[in-house]
């Protein structure tokens, strides 16, 4: 029987490159070449001005981030994260202005603090499937 797995994304063509990049270790974004704003979740439009496909493209991210807000999930049913509480779900201000969700990974949640800076590292969800996580800088 296969388990269900509610971690994991769906790479389509359009974000095949970000994944792609992630396995290698480096975080993307998408930046509108008509406004300059980048933005995060990889969208193929600007959410800002609304520029087409073919105005925003990829960049790579310095990874420097800074800690916006967080919570401790001690109780999650959906596989696999069950395995994993408590963990310490995040929301990240990137350097390049973007706010992304993610986790943080490797400190403490007492120690965490509301701005305080953070880098990006790489966890393997799955093979060949890294998702982005955060660490204390």
């Amino acid at each position: 029987m296969n388990t269900v797995r509610y971690d994991l994304p769906e790479a389509d063509d359009f974000t095949r490159p970000y994944w792609a990049a992630a396995a290698e270790g480096r975080l993307l974004l998408r930046r509108c070449t008509d406004c300059g704003r980048a933005h995060h979740y990889p969208r193929e439009f600007c959410p800002f001005c609304w520029a087409g496909e073919d105005r925003v493209t990829w960049e790579e991210a310095s990874g420097r981030a800074t800690l916006y807000t967080w919570s401790v999930i001690h109780r999650n049913d959906l596989p696999p994260f069950g395995t994993r509480v408590p963990y310490t779900a995040a929301v990240v201000d990137l350097a390049e202005g973007p706010r992304m969700m993610t986790e943080i990974v490797d400190c403490a949640a007492p120690d965490l603090r509301i701005g305080m800076p953070l880098r990006t590292t790489f966890r393997e969800a799955a093979e060949n499937t890294w998702i982005p996580v955060f660490t204390p800088s």
